[in-house]
């Protein structure tokens, strides 16, 4: 048995080690994101009857709507985020690790000065606001709804900077780092909330105070860490900030914003649309079925994650080549995606009966359109991180603005003649034809026959 094991590692290794250094760095990154995100999905999984059973439907579907509302502002970084990941990896290729620095460390000062602005506006605006209209529930949770949102918008900001530890993590290439915050943050979520199960009764303001304290100190801690030891040499620094490079991160970074805020409209509105046709209890079946089928898409974004400056990269060593080959082994993994969304379908009712029992109930028609949207939606990921990492995004963020645009008149029309399953069909139709035109650009991109905007 010790020689199987032995020569199973063997083999392993020799895969993993071979090919070129960046393909290597990238499958290494891939296999520990896999073993650490499994972990966090494991955790995730565990999670969502222990909250539910800890308050009741109700009141996780408030929790998951007001929670994604809190998300909504994580544009505010103006799309900072993204442009730091790309000009970080271009620095780092070309060996210039000073003008790294100054690129971490500007950011960090403009995005603190932005979200510190956001928090004295939200803590002054926050009394005056209708929480329990705003999430379509009862009168007598306003004001424990008041104090809720202002624990979890307060830790947000704190998240919103400390977070771009994990964009550092990820422009080296290295993003199996940042995903072990993630699993860090789960489940330390999970202790808190099995201690809570034990010593509370069921309360929205600790269930809120413990799941968004939990990431930001797993984040102070990973970033006092990381920037002392490994990365310290791009750690940041007063001294390093200038802010005449905002300019440079800003070049990539609007459009990055825009295309930002239509994604945030595309992902994060379905909460707030369901709750507002249907109530909020309804938006837990839904979010039940969409945390089951995003095993598949979380096991994909572990596959194309490292990609994204891994094409920055080698497109600006101009190695296209690797990247042509690259795209070609993910579109096969696509295709094993697609055999696991279809496999988790036909076992998703015996799935939702040991995961959540009797408590919520799925409709296997909302299942069906699930498995179809995550089918769809991966394969618009994968050409979207390879124009993302090359910076030819213009043509996306016509598209993503047209999209947002349609996509809640679209989903209330759809929600209100099929339900939960239009909701998804309307994200189902949106990805699907965002799909088909990134593919065409990437096409014509390798080939060298994209012009005009098809180029930009």
């Amino acid at each position: 048995m010790s020689n199987q094991f032995a020569s199973l590692y063997l083999f392993i290794n020799k895969a993993i080690n071979k090919g070129h250094k960046r393909s290597v760095k990238a499958k290494k990154n891939i296999l520990a994101s896999f073993i650490i995100k499994g972990g966090s999905i494991a955790i995730g999984l565990i999670l969502v009857p222990l909250t539910i059973n800890y308050v009741n439907q109700t009141s996780y579907g408030i929790w998951l709507t007001l929670s994604s509302m809190v998300g909504w502002f994580g544009f505010f970084d103006i799309g900072f985020g993204h442009g730091l990941r790309n000009k970080l990896a271009e620095s780092i290729a070309k060996g210039e690790f000073v003008l790294a620095k100054k690129y971490v460390s500007t950011t960090y000062a403009i995005l603190s000065l932005i979200i510190g602005g956001v928090l004295v506006l939200f803590m002054g605006i926050n009394p005056f606001l209708n929480w329990a209209s705003i999430l379509n529930t009862s009168e007598a949770l306003g004001d424990e709804l008041g104090v809720v949102a202002l624990i979890v918008f307060s830790f947000f900001c704190m998240q919103f900077v400390l977070k771009l530890i994990t964009t550092v993590l990820t422009a080296n290439q290295e993003p199996a780092k940042a995903s072990l915050f993630n699993f860090l943050g789960s489940l330390f979520s999970l202790l808190v909330i099995f201690i809570l199960t034990k010593t509370t009764e069921g309360n929205l303001i600790y269930l809120g105070a413990a799941l968004s304290f939990t990431p930001v100190l797993v984040l102070t801690c990973s970033s006092i860490w990381f920037y002392t030891q490994d990365y310290k040499r791009y750690a940041p620094s007063f001294r390093q900030v200038d802010f005449s490079l905002a300019k440079d991160l800003m070049s990539l970074g609007a459009k990055f914003f825009v295309i930002q805020i239509g994604a945030l409209v595309l992902f994060s509105t379905n909460n707030v649309i369901i709750t507002q046709l249907f109530g909020p209890e309804e938006v837990t079946p839904f979010n039940i079925a969409f945390k089951l089928f995003n095993i598949v898409t979380m096991g994909f974004g572990i596959v194309v994650t490292p990609m994204w400056s891994a094409f920055t990269d080698a497109y600006v060593r101009e190695e296209y080549s690797w990247i042509k080959s690259t795209l070609t082994k993910v579109r096969k993994i696509w295709f094993l995606a697609i055999l696991g969304s279809i496999g988790i379908l036909f076992a998703s009712p015996f799935l939702y009966r040991i995961w959540v029992g009797d408590s919520v109930d799925v409709p296997f028609e909302l299942s069906v359109a699930m498995c179809l949207y995550v089918i769809v939606s991966i394969w618009q990921t994968m050409h979207v991180f390879f124009l993302n990492g090359i910076g030819k995004i213009k043509l996306q963020l016509y598209l993503v603005t047209f999209t947002a645009i349609i996509n809640i008149p679209l989903a209330i029309l759809l929600g209100k003649w099929f339900g939960l399953v239009g909701i998804t069909m309307t994200s189902t139709l949106i990805f699907g034809i965002m799909g088909i035109v990134f593919s065409i650009q990437t096409h014509k991109i390798l080939n060298k026959t994209a012009k005009n905007i098809w180029n930009e």
